[in-house]
């Protein structure tokens, strides 16, 4: 059975102190939550901080990016190794603002999700649509064309520690999310084509989160959807009240 995943991607949010509390307060309640996992991604510089305060907790440590090198001669990157030394256990690849507003292209993302592997990083493996390409029925094209080229090289025993996620880029801090049963279709569509690339029992097992302005009002409604297994919620986990009760839905 697939275990439900509420995921919180801080992005370029908060300061030293609002990080710290914000941990605190996720983890005390995610301490009474037994029926979910719960991780939070925030700003590199946080992560070291953030990790002391989740230690001994059942909240895993993500961040939200890697270079797909090593090491070396890369100012600014921060290589798996370094997250590992940290604390993390997740890193989300190719999410739409690196897609989109870096260029961060399939080769690089896949390249990423095998060093995330090689280092002992559960990869994130974001995919999904814009609204120009919803609007030219190409959806189903675009999750296909991004799942396979980031899971390329992969065998069957890998997929136990990837999760995708699919986020329509149309709805990502717009205010306008899927429908439930737009998400359900294309969480379907997904497994349908991981059941191609590798079997049934990875279709199956591989946990599918939504994300696209997830909020407290939206995710009983999203989680009914088929195929849906958590959410990877932006705004709405920077408050710990509004996250809480999505961890609660």
């Amino acid at each position: 059975m697939r275990r439900p995943l509420m995921a919180g991607n801080w992005k370029m949010n908060l300061d030293r102190r609002g990080a710290v509390e914000l941990a605190q307060a996720v983890r005390r309640h995610a301490e009474h939550a037994s029926k979910v996992d719960v991780a939070l991604f925030p700003p590199f510089v946080y992560l070291d901080e953030v990790a002391k305060v989740l230690a001994g907790s059942p909240v895993a440590l993500g961040a939200q990016n890697m270079c797909d090198e090593p090491s070396g001669a890369f100012t600014g990157e921060i290589s798996a190794a370094m997250l590992r030394d940290v604390g993390c256990r997740l890193v989300l690849l190719g999410h739409s603002e690196r897609r989109h507003v870096y260029g961060e292209g399939d080769a690089l993302v896949a390249r990423k999700l095998r060093a995330a592997l090689a280092a002992g990083l559960d990869p994130v493996l974001c995919v999904g649509e814009t609204l120009t390409e919803r609007d030219a029925n190409r959806t189903e094209e675009v999750v296909r064309r991004q799942t396979l080229a980031g899971l390329e090289g992969l065998e069957p025993r890998d997929m136990s520690r990837v999760t995708i996620a699919y986020e329509p880029v149309w709805a990502i801090g717009t205010g306008r999310n899927a429908t439930a049963r737009q998400a359900g279709e294309v969480h379907t569509f997904l497994r349908g084509v991981l059941a191609g690339r590798f079997d049934d029992g990875v279709a199956q097992t591989t946990r599918i989160l939504y994300g696209g302005s997830v909020k407290p009002d939206n995710i009983r409604e999203l989680m009914a959807a088929p195929g849906v297994d958590g959410a990877l919620v932006g705004g709405a986990a920077l408050k710990a009240a509004s996250f809480n009760s999505i961890i609660d839905a």
